[in-house]
């Protein structure tokens, strides 16, 4: 059952991997508008922020295969709405933002019932391997899909390759929905039945209960404030700062890039959480994250750029596994939906912000020193997770025994 998931979610990921670089690329060669782009990202965030704690209660009531599947056919029609828009050629900036709203909203209710699957296909001891394999599959797609992306739309155009992802989604959910074990509901006893408030409060208390979810929690704010700086920036940067043209395929290598660092932190995130401290692996995460990031407002060179998103990306990727698989690991399974939407949406809060106001700042002042201010945000954070109880806590083998 874990390889008929992954292969659903291999295939969404390739399509979103096209869309993640064509349809901020679409909005910035229709408007020209950091702020827009920095825009597009807020609102691919701020769902999180709205509805992650009634989703996450609501989720744990519901069939997950139910959820995965519905929420992979709106996402389908959503994206192939600006192809067919395309052919009478009435895209607008608009319709392109409304796009990326409607598919993070159907993503909060994805993720929430993923956050179940997991535990119930492989079980609990399973969840780390499982969500490693995950992260890599993912990653490995992350590096091929956006230059690939990059090359489509530069050679047939953005509304081709949201094209493509509305037929990957389509397939993911058609492959989803031949997964029988997700059909029981996480909660079994009378708490599903209760009020929507409760169910909700109860995942707030349970992350309050134990301090290092909490911590991991809020920690990711500070990582979330200067990775949304980056992601909404990312072919601002590379047009204004690198001087690439809007069409170039170089801006999907760049994507690329950032998916490497990604790959890299799934295979060692099991490897540092078997060895090192929790809370150490979280801080020197946001160090790396915060020296990449100042690495890419300087970087003079297409060469440097990469490698500094690599850097930028481990660094990043590497604090929100550690968190994810910790509250995974240690969160009882009727909690699971609720809890980690909860949790994720508290860690991505800072990104709304932080993208749209790089974007501002961008265009008032200048592209590096956006960056500069977000690396900035990534090293404060560090220097807070060092001095927390957490900073100490021992590796993950022996939280979770």
């Amino acid at each position: 059952m874990l390889r008929v998931y992954l292969w659903s979610r291999g295939i969404s990921w390739t399509g979103n991997a096209l869309t993640a670089v064509a349809l901020p690329l679409m909005l910035f060669q229709l408007t020209g508008s950091a702020a827009l782009a920095g825009l597009l990202a807020a609102v691919e965030a701020v769902p999180y922020l709205v509805l992650g704690l009634p989703v996450g209660a609501l989720v744990d009531r519901w069939s997950p295969r139910s959820t995965l599947t519905g929420s992979s056919v709106i996402s389908a029609l959503a994206t192939a709405s600006v192809p067919m828009a395309a052919i009478f050629d009435a895209v607008t900036p608009a319709h392109l933002v409304l796009v990326g709203l409607t598919t993070s909203i159907a993503f909060v209710f994805f993720d929430a019932a993923s956050f179940g699957a997991i535990p119930a296909i492989v079980g609990r001891t399973g969840i780390a391997a499982a969500t490693a394999r995950m992260m890599t599959v993912s990653t490995l797609i992350g590096i091929a899909g956006p230059p690939l992306g990059g090359l489509i739309a530069a050679t047939t155009g953005g509304p081709a390759v949201l094209l493509i992802d509305a037929a990957s989604y389509l397939v993911g959910a058609l492959l989803l929905s031949r997964i029988a074990v997700l059909d029981g509901r996480p909660e079994s006893d009378g708490a599903a039945r209760g009020r929507l408030r409760d169910g909700i409060l109860e995942g707030l208390r349970y992350i309050r209960s134990v301090p290092i979810i909490r911590d991991l929690t809020l920690l990711g704010i500070g990582n979330s404030l200067a990775g949304g700086a980056v992601s909404g920036l990312l072919i601002v940067a590379a047009v204004r700062t690198l001087g690439l043209d809007t069409d170039s395929p170089a801006i999907g290598v760049l994507f690329g890039a950032s998916a490497v660092g990604a790959l890299a932190s799934s295979w060692l995130i099991g490897r540092l959480q078997r060895r090192i401290r929790t809370g150490v692996i979280t801080a020197a995460g946001l160090v790396l994250s915060a020296l990449g990031i100042a690495g890419w407002s300087v970087a003079g060179s297409f060469a440097l750029g990469c490698a500094t998103l690599v850097a930028w990306q481990i660094g990043t990727t590497t604090v929100s596994l550690n968190g994810i698989i910790v509250r995974q690991t240690l969160t009882p399974a009727g909690l699971q939906g609720r809890v980690n939407t909860t949790a994720r949406m508290i860690a991505w809060g800072g990104q709304p912000l932080g993208a749209g106001a790089a974007g501002l700042l961008a265009d008032t002042i200048d592209v590096s020193t956006a960056l500069l201010i977000a690396a900035a945000v990534a090293l404060l954070t560090a220097i807070i997770a060092m001095t927390l109880p957490t900073f100490r806590s021992p590796p993950l083998p022996t939280l979770s025994t």
